[in-house]
């Protein structure tokens, strides 16, 4: 798969490693050795997330081994220069003469499902089910989960760069930092909200935003036969945003 016009694709489903072996074992390890820490924190799961230790656990495999899953969501296309090298033999010399054209780069816009979907769907649970069920004030609780998600967004933002060949990377420290950062500084503020559900909701979507959805009109120049949104580039970013999270909640409450 190239990427240019003339070359036609069916698949509707993309399925491939947006990180190394090395980096998937090595992120795969970090999990592993945390593996004890999150099944005996049963009490902080039950009172951050409202659902048993194990079942979180869970969501963090299917979001590591979902990484490889693309779903095509739309194609986009733009002109790009090529060269090559016409030979040209002339009393027994050969010369290789450059030769310019254009041709139209078809680039493939997907969604992640272990970086984008799963993410989203967990903070949606967060968000409509258990925000309601132990928050008092819920415009406050909102409204700081807003303001993280912001600092969160502006941060990620500024870092992110398009990459030629990749798509739009952002250093895989820095989205958990801010998020651990802004939920620290926001949750105790008028009166007391849960810090993990501001730490994984600002990391996960604010990365998501100011990484990919902010930069969806600059795709189409990077020269990539296929951009994935939560996939190559931010995957560990937002992957370490939820182990983050948990340490954060845990070292907290």
């Amino acid at each position: 798969m190239d990427g240019y016009e003339e070359e036609e694709n069916s698949e509707r489903l993309l399925v491939f490693r947006p990180i190394s072996i090395l980096y998937f074992i090595l992120i795969l390890f970090w999990t592993m050795l945390l593996l004890p820490f999150i099944l005996l924190a049963g009490g902080v799961f039950s009172r951050a997330l409202g659902m048993p230790s194990y079942l979180a656990f869970i969501v963090l495999l299917l979001s590591l081994f979902g990484s490889h899953v693309n779903i095509p969501v739309m194609t986009v296309s733009s002109p790009q220069p090529m060269m090559s090298f016409r030979e040209v033999d002339f009393f027994g010399v050969r010369w290789y003469m450059p030769e310019f054209t254009h041709k139209r780069r078809k680039t493939v816009i997907a969604v992640n499902l272990g970086g984008a979907l799963i993410p989203i769907f967990v903070s949606l649970y967060l968000l409509l089910f258990v925000v309601p069920a132990c928050e008092t004030n819920l415009m406050i609780a909102y409204g700081k989960i807003f303001a993280a998600f912001l600092i969160v967004t502006f941060i990620v933002h500024a870092v992110a760069k398009p990459v030629r060949g990749l798509g739009i990377a952002t250093p895989s420290f820095v989205p958990p930092f801010a998020s651990a950062l802004a939920a620290l500084a926001i949750f105790s503020i008028y009166t007391r909200s849960n810090p993990f559900i501001i730490a994984y909701v600002a990391g996960t979507l604010g990365t998501l935003v100011g990484a990919d959805l902010l930069n969806l009109d600059k795709v189409s120049r990077l020269g990539s036969p296929l951009v994935s949104i939560g996939g190559a580039g931010t995957f560990d970013g937002i992957y370490m945003t939820g182990i983050m999270a948990v340490l954060l909640v845990t070292l907290i409450i």
